[in-house]
């Protein structure tokens, strides 16, 4: 035998030997592991995977054994009871106040907010020195509360007229003169109510705006306003891309009794809009007022696609309002914003919200010179009932006292 195959015999025999002590070793781990592990049912509670069986001590219960609680005598229903013996759910609805007299009550919050006129313009205009440094003041002043241009050359040219005929520049006079030029400012002969009664089918109020505006608030308010006035809504949630604006219009329907018609989101809304209408004259609805998406007035697509929209109602109905909803807050951003609008779908009022916010009480009197249409609602809160009718009278009174 040579020397290879001594080393060949020698290597696997020490092979051998070293697996055999593997296997030892493993088996003697084994045996220690299994001795130590707990003991299912004596050291521990068993549980799945281990014994998942009742143990054998455990009482069983059956069907005689098993109690069940007694039931009191209200809880129990007379087998002989049917449907008609139950009263029927009711759907609460709240009733609006009347929207007449709205503004008044509003009053104080509108001058504390616009407080420009009744202490800055009145405290220069009875300053007792009307020099011109006076009056560039007082213009000043004007321009600042967004009056406008021309309506403060107006109003001043006027003023001084007055003064200079009754020679007399004392506080009271001074009021009195403010407020009548005030007033015929703002265009009292412009009709400022909503036409919403019309005969046969439902009258049709389209709201548009930009966003951020509080316009599917307003259609929401508006609702109110017309109910709080005996007049059945329906609104058209035509605000599809807004995951929100329907359910918004929902809540706001579900609380005053108002049904709301929406679509898809991310749908036509000209198709919305239409089945609204339809919708509404097959109920013999008397308003029907569309909810439209806010738009920047310098997206041209968007603005196209707002035509669309009341071109396609009209297919169905005309269309008898279409309120611009403004933030007075904007200023005079807010004119440039009326005058695309107006161009588009032809505006036939204006509503002003966040107006109680606003120490710029001048922005009635210009968006109305700007369109040539009236500011027929004001927004003066955050309640479901603080929009209300436009008011000359009331206006300028919370504006000079």
């Amino acid at each position: 035998m040579d020397l290879l195959t001594i080393l060949i015999v020698v290597a696997v025999i020490l092979l051998g030997v070293a697996i055999g002590g593997a296997i030892a070793y493993s088996r003697a781990r084994g045996a220690k592991s299994l001795a130590s592990k707990p003991r299912p049912g004596i050291d521990y509670s068993p549980g799945v995977g281990d014994d998942n069986t009742v143990p054998r001590d455990t009482a069983r219960k059956n069907v005689e054994t098993i109690t069940v609680p007694e039931l009191s005598p209200e809880v129990l229903i007379d087998p002989t009871t049917t449907v008609e013996d139950f009263t029927p759910a009711v759907w609460e609805v709240e009733i609006p106040e009347p929207a007449i007299g709205r503004l008044h009550k509003l009053r104080a919050r509108l001058a504390r907010s616009n407080s420009v006129f009744s202490k800055g313009l009145l405290g220069l205009l009875t300053s007792g020195s009307l020099d011109q440094q006076t009056w560039d003041d007082v213009e000043a002043t004007l321009l600042q509360a967004d009056l406008g241009v021309a309506a403060t050359t107006e109003l001043i040219a006027a003023l001084k007229v007055r003064i200079a005929q009754a020679n007399d520049s004392s506080e009271e006079f001074m009021r009195v003169a403010l407020r009548e030029e005030l007033v015929s400012l703002l265009s009292p002969s412009m009709d400022r109510t909503l036409n919403t009664d019309v005969s046969g089918r439902p009258a049709v109020v389209l709201v548009v705006g930009v966003n951020g505006t509080g316009k599917t608030t307003t259609v929401g308010k508006l609702s109110r306003v017309l109910i709080s006035q005996d007049q059945s809504v329906l609104m058209g949630a035509a605000d599809t891309f807004r995951a929100a604006a329907a359910d918004q219009l929902q809540t706001w329907g579900d609380r005053v009794g108002a049904a709301v018609v929406r679509g898809p989101e991310g749908g036509d809304p000209a198709s919305v809009a239409f089945e609204a209408c339809s919708v509404g004259q097959a109920a013999e609805i008397d308003v029907v007022v569309i909810d439209t998406a806010g738009r920047l007035h310098t997206k041209t697509g968007l603005m196209d696609e707002l035509g669309k929209v009341k071109r396609v109602i009209e297919k169905q109905s005309p269309v008898d309002e279409v309120l611009l909803v403004l933030d007075a807050t904007t200023g005079q951003n807010g004119l440039v914003q009326a005058k695309i609008f107006s161009e588009v779908v032809d505006v036939t009022g204006i509503v002003l919200t966040k107006l109680d916010g606003s120490a710029k009480g001048g922005i009635v009197v210009a968006v109305q010179r700007e369109l040539g249409v009236p500011v027929k609602l004001v927004g003066l809160g955050e309640g479901p009932d603080d929009l209300a009718p436009f008011d000359i009278d009331e206006f300028v009174t919370a504006l000079v006292n």
